[in-house]
């Protein structure tokens, strides 16, 4: 087949697996006595817990409003989002301290535990960001507004953290910097400013500070790798198993982030620094004897710490689908576009699951799903699939209307 032919198939293949997707969490997630969404389930949609996650209410949140945005509003979609964002509202809100948000709660919305991360309110910031995109709801940018400087101030040591809970190390011993930070606040960023151009200015100027932070401390181009954690200064700290961890699909996620930034300020450095993350990322990181992307890996090729490093993971393969992609509509190299079909080709074979639709969230190093198998969990809920798949069927589209 000619690549036109190749993606022609792999948009149609997208675009029946975003429906399989999207049905799946409407009939079998959607909490229609108290709001919001549950996500864990199993193969066939039933529900196995009904504690929820702060973070899936946040995200799911988020991927129905931009279905909305991306392929025009549908009461369903609309009514899914806003029931994510009024759960949100009404339970997950920590008021006490300082509008921090819990990470689990009950079905009923009842407190269970609380994190010293901020990605319940950056998930809780890009829905209703997105939400007022779609529908112009004030409040919900206003809420948007808050919680991004919320996490901008506490990411940046601003602030306290109002619930009182200090950093995960003993600080006089060992302190560092983390890439989830700066790479999820880029993402949070970018979402921002495309929903809320007034404030255009000050959004860049975040993502500027974002995109140095991960290319100045963490991408080592030396060790052809991108460090989950460094020190302060950037320093590589191989002495220990955390200051040597890889996970390859949180590069590659980032690259696309960093590709995104350097196409909107038109900045060929920093895009050719993303291909390069991406690069050092999918080459480690592909398992060379089972297939599919490794969920950790060590820098130097000593025993990871995490007993799952083995194991292959949905989200992963989600952003290698977007990145490969994106580098392909942007370059035009044959070898991204190989990627991205060897990705989706990997993705067809062991996580897409025919009979009840959406995928299987993970599995073991050989590809078969851990058992018993499940679609959802407390990480896994409606984003990443669904993300991947309207972006890869937005990119094909986006190649195909030029040729």
């Amino acid at each position: 087949m000619n690549n036109v032919e190749v993606l022609s198939q792999a948009r149609d293949w997208a675009r029946e697996e975003l429906d399989k997707s999207i049905n799946f969490w409407l009939k079998n997630g959607m909490d229609k006595e108290h709001g919001g969404v549950y996500t864990c389930l199993k193969t066939d949609g039933t529900i196995y817990s009904t504690d929820k996650s702060v973070w899936m209410q946040g995200r799911c949140g988020w991927i129905f409003a931009y279905l909305c945005k991306v392929y025009g509003v549908k009461d369903e979609w609309l009514k899914a989002s806003k029931s994510c964002l009024d759960f949100m509202e009404k339970y997950c809100i920590n008021r006490e301290k300082g509008n921090r948000m819990y990470f689990t709660v009950t079905a009923d919305g009842k407190p269970l535990r609380q994190r010293r991360y901020c990605f319940s309110e950056g998930f809780y910031c890009i829905a209703n960001a997105e939400y007022y995109g779609v529908t112009g709801d004030k409040e919900c940018l206003e809420r948007a507004r808050d919680a991004y400087e919320l996490i901008y101030n506490l990411n940046n040591g601003l602030i306290e953290d109002p619930t009182g809970m200090g950093p995960k190390t003993i600080t006089e011993t060992r302190t560092g910097r983390a890439l989830a930070d700066p790479m999820i606040f880029l993402n949070t960023t970018a979402i921002m400013r495309r929903v809320d151009p007034e404030r255009e200015e000050l959004y860049t100027k975040r993502a500027k500070e974002c995109t140095d932070a991960i290319i100045k401390y963490h991408f080592k181009r030396d060790l052809g790798c991108t460090l989950e954690t460094v020190g302060l200064n950037g320093e590589v700290m191989t002495e220990f198993t955390a200051g040597r961890v890889v996970n390859p699909g949180h590069d590659i996620e980032c690259a696309w982030f960093l590709m995104e930034e350097a196409n909107y300020t038109s900045n060929k450095e920093i895009y050719d620094t993303a291909v390069e993350i991406f690069d050092c990322a999918i080459n480690s990181g592909w398992d060379k004897e089972y297939g599919g992307l490794l969920y950790f890996i060590d820098c130097l090729g000593n025993p990871p710490e995490s007993y799952e490093h083995d194991m292959k993971l949905w989200w992963p393969h989600n952003e290698t689908l977007i990145a490969s992609m994106m580098i392909y509509r942007d370059t035009g190299k044959q070898e991204y576009l190989d990627w991205f079909v060897k990705t989706m080709d990997y993705c067809k074979e062991h996580f897409a699951e025919a009979e009840y639709g959406e995928w299987y969230g993970y599995l073991r190093r050989d590809g078969k799903p851990t058992m018993p198998a499940a679609k959802g969990s407390t990480f896994k809920g409606p984003f990443h699939v669904p993300r991947s798949l309207i972006m890869a069927e937005q990119m094909i589209t986006e190649i195909l209307d030029k040729q």
